[in-house]
């Protein structure tokens, strides 16, 4: 397992800005889409590519495309869809799953309401969007989701991350599983509740309101 934090001037001036209390939905929305993308620019540096032949106005040329097959997008609901549209503007051709997890705010123990996964995901890699590693329970089941469906790589993109919640997907994937983390920020601790603190409270509820 890797952990990446990227350390970007835009990066920590628009994750500033998401953790000000007084930034409505509709900035918060924006801010997410905006930071997603610069997180997926660094999440995506070992996707898979194969040599590709051109002809460009000037003289034949070998670039490269995406191979076969297409990474895959989980958006984790309901925060990671606030995420989506900033990952698939950078690889816009991945094919998208869905997986619906809770977190028991008394035993902090995720578990699934949805799937719309494929079945066999045999050698494909697989971006987990999370905005919060806090206990990194719903993370872990997610990545243990995609492992068992026969993925061969899983990255997964937060916002925010918390020591705790790294430890805990270190303790479930070792140091030899094809597992990455890349946030934008490792803030200080957990807190009573199980929240991230600096943090920026409860993403799903800035980025959609209360329901």
């Amino acid at each position: 397992m890797r952990v990446h934090v990227v350390d970007h001037p835009l990066v920590a001036h628009k994750l500033t800005a998401l953790r000000e209390t007084t930034t409505d939905s509709p900035t918060f929305r924006r801010l997410t889409d905006e930071l997603v993308t610069l997180l997926a620019y660094e999440a995506t540096r070992g996707v898979r590519v194969e040599p590709h032949e051109i002809v460009t106005p000037v003289a034949p040329t070998t670039g490269v495309r995406l191979s076969a097959p297409r990474p895959l997008v989980v958006p984790i609901l309901r925060a990671g869809l606030g995420m989506l549209d900033g990952m698939t503007r950078l690889i816009p051709t991945a094919d998208v799953g869905f997986l619906g997890m809770i977190r028991d705010e008394t035993t902090l123990q995720a578990s699934t309401y949805a799937n719309r996964m494929p079945e066999d995901l045999s050698g494909r890699q697989v971006f987990v969007l999370d905005p919060m590693l806090a206990t990194g329970g719903t993370l872990a089941a997610a990545i243990t989701f995609a492992f068992d469906r026969g993925a061969a790589e899983v990255v997964a993109i937060c916002l925010l991350a918390a020591p705790e919640g790294v430890a805990a997907i270190e303790s479930v994937f070792g140091s030899q599983t094809p597992v990455t983390v890349v946030v934008a920020a490792l803030d200080e601790r957990l807190n009573e509740h199980g929240y991230i603190v600096p943090g920026l409270g409860d993403a799903g509820d800035r980025l959609y309101g209360v329901v």
